[in-house]
């Protein structure tokens, strides 16, 4: 693989993982959430998948998020019978977000991201080094 393709590859990479953090931003932002009438639902956790996909110039499979899905994992409970949005039984809908999950899936992001940082900058130095061994 020449080193284009290795830097097209890590800045795919870079990209992906940029909009997984987002994401994961958005889900630990509205944990917290609960529903705001009854029957209404709070907010619902996103994932993120991604996919390969050829490029078409260079023939490398780069990564590319394919699309930001709805966790359909079930909603919380919380009792708070002077809740406005209180059901019958004085329950409200609180966020599938578990922060945990979410901070894990973070961690990851981030470890990623910096992997595919440090492809991309030895890839340039490779190239550099190269260009300073022809003059």
């Amino acid at each position: 693989m020449d080193l284009e393709k290795a830097m097209l590859a890590s800045a795919a990479g870079l990209r992906a993982q940029s909009v997984r953090m987002r994401v994961i931003s958005e889900n630990i932002a509205n944990q917290a959430s609960v529903a705001s009438e009854p029957g209404a639902d709070p907010y619902r956790r996103k994932i993120i998948t991604f996919q390969t996909e050829p490029d078409r110039a260079t023939g490398v499979e780069l990564v590319k998020v394919s699309g930001v899905d709805l966790d359909q994992k079930e909603f919380g409970k919380k009792y708070d019978p002077g809740n406005p949005a209180a059901d019958k039984s004085g329950y409200i809908k609180t966020s599938n977000v578990n922060g945990m999950i979410e901070l894990m899936d973070m961690r990851q992001a981030q470890r990623t991201y910096q992997s595919n940082l440090n492809a991309l900058e030895a890839s340039r130095r490779m190239a550099t080094m190269t260009l300073e061994l022809l003059r």
